[in-house]
Formats: C-alpha cells, structure tokens, sequence
C-alpha cells in the first residue's frame, strides 16, 4: 500500500519533510504542496491551495502557521483524511477538529516533534497523573517576537543572564508562544490536559540548543526526562529534531512494523 502525502506550509520542516519525501521513502509518495518553491527536486509537484490539499492526499501534513489550521485541516478531515498536526498549540483552541475528524472517519495525528518520552506519558496516563511540569529553555532568538512578549513588553535582546520569561499552564503557553512551544500542547495533550500542565519559558544567552525538561509524577512512575535539540539554521524556533519525527512518523503509518505504543 502507497499513502498519498500533502504538504502544507514549506518552511523549515516542511522542506525538510518534501526533501525525504522526493528522495523516496517506501509506501510514501508526495503528490501535492501548499507552496511553489520547490528548487533542486527531482519531481515536480502540483501547488495547490490549503483547502485543497486533501484531494490530492491520503495524508495532509500540516506544518504552516498556526493561523491557518482550520484552514488546511477542516476540509481535511470533513472528508475523511489522516491530518498530521504540527500546530497542535493551535488545536487545543480548535478542539472541535477532533469531532468533525470522528464523525467523517478523519484523524488527526501529532508526531512527538521536539520531545521524547510521549508514549511513556500517555502510557502513564492510563493509570493516573498526578503532575506534568515541563521548562524550557531557549536562546533569546529563538523566543523573540512571541505575542506573550510582545503583550507584556519583555525584551530578551542582549540578555546577560537567563531570565524566566513565563510561567502558567500550557494552554496559555501555546497561545502565548504559538511558533516556540507546540510541545507544550503535545504534552498536555499526551497526559493531564493544557490546564493541569504547568510552563516555564526561559530565555537563556548561556544556552545554544532548545532544552525541554520535564518531569512526570504519575502512579505507574515517576518521569524525568530532558531533551536539547539543535535549532534549525532557516529558524531557531524550530528544532531540527521536528521534521525527523514527522518522517518517522509518516513511515510508521505505511511500515509493516510500528514500534512504540
């Protein structure tokens, strides 16, 4: 079985993705694009607006700007479609893509992106969550102009010193953050939901990686984990960790064999 595969939004994961893809991945073939620059590929894609790129695809992609996931995803999954979600800070004000998704025989994926540890969260949640806590540490480029900041008039340019920049719920740090921390949404998502999942965003100098740390107390296990991902050279606020996992997790839905729950 070959899927169909869509892609919306051709920014620093997106490339990435369309790159693997145009290359040849098994059971996986690109077919469409919500984009015309395409330079340096060995075939040639229709373009095609958001809106339609489920016509052209069993599987929609989504990795555009927060803004317009409705957009790309609503006709999506009206008919039926797999939706692969990397805005998922966008879908917790969204939720009701997840009704429309059930009542058209639609899904909405979301790869583990930036973070590992989600299947042992969501493994843990069966059994009960007490708390989910995550900071993140970023360099001041990777968080500057977030709406937060903007909002509440914090400068994180020639910064000496880390400085906590936010702390809440995870709910408030994606709409806060929407460009820095979908991780936060995947997480909150994976366990206790965005308003029992507690934040905090730093702005460090002294760090040139994206850290994730987070800490998991539940009944089955107590989880700590941390990641430090690489930021992209096309855009620090995205982790070069972010396309990978959205090519695993395309092959895992065409592979013969699935590891991991």
């Amino acid at each position: 079985m070959t899927l169909s595969v869509a892609i919306g939004g051709f920014g620093a994961i997106g490339r990435t993705v369309a790159r693997r893809l145009d290359q040849g991945i098994d059971g996986l073939t690109l077919t469409a694009r919500a984009a015309a620059a395409m330079a340096g590929f060995a075939q040639s894609v229709p373009v095609v607006p958001l809106a339609r790129l489920w016509e052209d695809a069993d599987v929609v992609v989504e990795c555009a700007p927060a803004a317009v996931l409705r957009e790309l995803a609503e006709p999506a999954l009206g008919s039926g479609r797999i939706v692969m979600v990397l805005s998922c800070g966008a879908l917790l004000d969204n939720f009701d893509l997840v009704d429309l998704a059930h009542r058209n025989g639609g899904r909405i994926l979301v790869p583990s992106g930036a973070l590992l540890g989600l299947d042992a969260v969501i493994a843990a949640a069966e059994g009960g969550i007490a708390s989910v806590n995550m900071v993140t540490r970023k360099p001041p480029q990777g968080l500057s102009g977030a709406p937060y900041l903007v909002a509440h008039d914090v400068d994180v340019t020639g910064l000496a010193e880390p400085r906590r920049v936010f702390s809440g719920t995870a709910r408030e740090a994606a709409r806060g953050f929407p460009a820095n921390v979908n991780v936060a949404a995947a997480l909150a998502l994976a366990g206790i939901g965005p308003d029992r999942t507690t934040v905090e965003i730093w702005a460090d100098p002294t760090v040139t990686r994206n850290i994730h740390r987070i800490e998991v107390e539940a009944a089955a296990a107590r989880l700590s984990m941390q990641v430090e991902n690489v930021p992209s050279a096309e855009n620090p606020r995205t982790g070069r960790l972010t396309p990978l996992s959205v090519i695993a997790a395309l092959k895992k839905l065409s592979s013969p064999l699935a590891i991991g729950t």
